[in-house]
Formats: structure tokens, sequence, C-alpha cells
């Protein structure tokens, strides 16, 4: 498991190391997350066959949306809380192609997974 984050900035800064490449093979997609409140921002990760590029700012046509308040999304990626769970009790909210967003949990390992 990749090391406890603090901030969803450093969370997309140690991405590359959460990545699995394997779960990645044959997905061409757009992932974006709309974090709000402190510390939160718009970024999109762009995985391509196996590859993955993290970018700051939104993409004009992202293939699934994840929206969630910073303080949430944090404890979601510590495994402090479960992604499931958040998004059944509203603290993430995930649009877009959901079956193209399910891979993200494999692709984007969180600390309880």
């Amino acid at each position: 498991m990749a090391a406890r984050i603090n901030t969803v900035q450093e969370y997309f800064d140690t991405l590359g190391d959460r990545f699995v490449q394997s779960a990645a093979n044959g997905v061409s997609a757009v992932f974006q997350f709309e974090i709000s409140g402190d510390g939160g921002g718009t970024w999109h990760v762009i995985v391509n066959d196996g590859a993955m590029e993290v970018h700051s700012g939104p993409h004009s046509e992202p293939s699934a949306t994840v929206s969630a308040k910073a303080a949430d999304y944090i404890k979601i990626s510590n495994g402090d809380m479960n992604g499931l769970r958040a998004v059944m009790t509203r603290k993430m909210k995930i649009g877009g192609n959901l079956v193209v967003a399910r891979k993200m949990q494999q692709m984007f390992p969180t600390g309880n997974i």
C-alpha cells in the first residue's frame, strides 16, 4: 500500500506510485476528479492501455467524474472511509460511464483494498 496522504494534491502527486498498470491494460478513459473545499481542485487522469498521465484542471470530455469534499477524499484515499459507503452516503458522487468508473478501484487502489 502507498504511504498515507495529507492533501488531495499529495494524492495526485503520488498517483503514479499507486497506479496498477496491469489493471489498465486495454483501458482508454479519462477520469475527472472534482474535489471541493479547502485543498480541493479539479484534476483529470488519462489512462491509455496501461499508461497514465495526471493533469491539473478539467478535461473537455471525461469518461467518468468523481466528486467529493477534500476531507472525505483524503479519508477514502487513506482507507479510513470505504469508497462504496462514501457513494451510498453521498459523500462521493460518480458520474459518466459507470462501467469505466468501476475500473478505477483496480487501477487506483485506496488504503482499504
